[in-house]
């Protein structure tokens, strides 16, 4: 849970890096909370229009921020600009290769975004 609420921490942050656990992490959480309110409108019933529709919108638009920041991030980690969220526009080839680059292992070192998150820092002695 805490990786979840990393990204809302952070949540208009779209310099720097992040590596594939927070972004995965921050996905299976969002997935989770989302099946959630999915079984939720369920069990409540109706046709929509309900209250439980209005919870799901709002839930939407509350992680469409962090969620897009964490993205651009996560491509910054592979040593990508963030404008290239926007291949996700292209019908059926465009989220297939993100998601080739959402699973790439991170760029090693310093890149243009900032030093490598997974590598540990070592302060002088």
């Amino acid at each position: 849970m805490e990786w979840y609420l990393l990204a809302f921490r952070k949540f208009a942050e779209f310099k720097g890096r992040s590596p594939r656990k927070e972004y995965w992490m921050f996905t299976l959480f969002n997935l989770l909370i989302a099946l959630g309110l999915g079984m939720l409108a369920g069990l409540v019933g109706g046709k929509g229009g309900g209250l439980t529709d209005v919870v799901s919108g709002l839930y939407t638009l509350v992680v469409f921020v962090p969620s897009l920041a964490l993205s651009v991030r996560r491509l910054h980690d592979i040593g990508k600009s963030g404008w290239w969220m926007l291949i996700t526009l292209i019908p059926l080839v465009g989220p297939l290769i993100m998601l080739f680059f959402m699973v790439k292992d991170s760029q090693p070192g310093t890149n243009e975004y900032g030093p490598n998150p997974k590598e540990a820092v070592l302060l002088p002695a």
